[in-house]
């Protein structure tokens, strides 16, 4: 374990940011507190349902009238399963259950549409069903459907908790009305014989205390409505792993594919031009010394400078380009390269390091390339006086945190680098985790596999 601080003239930055890398780390308006556009830290970048409601007043409109949504589909849900286990010996069973099980995948749409409006909870849609050539396979592809199985579940769990969340919205505000009035409906009741002031007063404290616990136990039932519905509504874990990988797999193609044309742009466009400039002044080299005039040895000293001169602009590009693709401070590993990379950096960086074993090279890199880009996004948009970067290795993941003092308002989504930066780690199986309050501090922690 380590610990450093370092400070020091800007680093060049290396060229495997690649596009949207750029960004805010602690992206501030100058003389603001929070960065101008910035929405919610840890927003992600899909589409979220945004509630009709606020959200006390979309849990109680989902309670109240989610009820008779909820005994419809749980009698459904019921008597597909009832009906379905009577019609299993014969003939008529198997397609019995195909077509409640569409209908039962069906139910699920309105019922995504639901909580997200009303709870503002994004349930993301399942994938469709594949449509095999002939009704048998078509058959088997249903009987064999997860979502649609879960669905299922979904609206038979739903029941319960429809008639508790009922309870919870409506039942318990009425008891609470009658309770608080009892003394008056004592009276009105009986006007003879009213009740004690003991009873009157036990009532009433009973009803304030039932009063003041409703909210809680709305919120605990549309908790459990948004698990539940988060759980069994959304893609089965494998589709949802399936469509992890296959945008991460488009994201690492897309990255590589904008490396290598960056590359080849800067191989064309610098590199290939020197090696031009050069090869032409060889050739007015070669002028210089035709023996007809004999040799022009001042002309020939300078063309002879400026062909070295050329030469090491050429070596030193071609090293910088290089260094995009691989840098040089990982070959000693992250134990080398971050306090390397701290110390190039205009914003003092305390270092902690615990390395117990190295990563992955791909991993290596990732890391490498994800400090890179926080610490430069800290010196040019925080307006930190000081950061903290931690990496650790343990239990078989990599953990990268970064910290600023700086302005704060950080945050995924709109097209940020944060953004890019989370799908690249995605690509490596990464996730990033963003918390920038607006006015500060920063805290961006990157947690990776160590191993592919």
């Amino acid at each position: 374990m380590t610990d450093t601080a370092g400070g020091g003239p800007p680093e060049i930055r290396p060229s495997g940011g690649g596009p949207g890398a750029r960004g805010l780390a602690s992206g501030c308006a100058p003389g603001t507190g929070a960065p101008p556009g910035a929405v919610p830290a840890g927003a992600g970048d899909g589409p979220v349902r945004r509630p009709y409601f606020s959200a006390r007043a979309g849990e109680w409109v989902f309670a109240v009238a989610g009820l008779p949504v909820a005994l419809v589909c749980g009698v459904y849900a019921l008597a597909v399963l009832y009906a379905g286990t009577l019609l299993s010996l014969t003939v008529f069973g198997l397609p019995f259950v195909v077509v409640a099980l569409l209908g039962a995948r069906g139910l699920g749409r309105p019922h995504r549409h639901l909580v997200g409006a009303l709870l503002g909870e994004h349930v993301e849609a399942p994938a469709g069903l594949p449509r095999p050539d002939g009704l048998v396979a078509r058959g088997r592809v249903v009987l064999t459907d997860p979502v649609a199985w879960r669905t299922l579940l979904y609206l038979v769990l739903r029941l319960p908790l429809g008639v508790l969340g009922f309870a919870a919205g409506a039942g318990l505000p009425l008891a609470c009305g009658w309770l608080i009035g009892f003394p008056l409906w004592g009276r009105l009741m009986e006007p003879d014989s009213p009740p004690g002031a003991g009873m009157n007063a036990l009532a009433v404290l009973l009803g304030l205390v039932l009063l003041a616990g409703a909210p809680g136990a709305l919120r605990v039932v549309a908790g459990a409505d948004r698990r539940l519905a988060g759980l069994l509504l959304g893609p089965a874990r494998a589709q949802r792993r399936v469509r992890e990988l296959e945008a991460a797999r488009a994201v690492l193609l897309a990255d590589n594919g904008d490396r290598l044309r960056r590359l080849e742009r800067d191989l064309h466009d610098g590199t290939q031009a020197r090696l031009v400039a050069l090869a032409i002044t060889l050739s007015l080299t070669e002028d210089a010394l035709d023996p007809a005039a004999g040799p022009d040895l001042a002309r020939l000293r300078t063309l002879v400078d400026r062909a070295r001169g050329q030469t090491e602009e050429t070596v030193a590009e071609l090293r910088l380009l290089t260094r995009g693709i691989h840098p040089v401070a990982l070959d000693g590993g992250l134990g080398e390269a971050l306090p390397g990379l701290t110390a190039t950096s205009p914003v003092p960086v305390a270092v902690r390091l615990d390395l117990g074993e190295r990563p992955d090279e791909a991993i290596e890199r990732a890391v490498y390339f994800c400090a890179a880009e926080l610490l430069t996004n800290i010196a040019r948009h925080s307006g930190a006086r000081t950061a903290a970067l931690e990496a650790a290795v343990r239990d078989g993941r990599v953990l990268l945190t970064v910290r600023d003092d700086g302005c704060g308002g950080a945050a995924p989504g709109g097209g940020t680098g944060l953004a890019g930066l989370a799908e690249r780690l995605a690509a490596v199986d990464g996730t990033l985790r963003v918390d920038s309050p607006p006015g500060g501090p920063t805290e961006i922690t990157a947690e990776l596999p160590a191993r592919l």
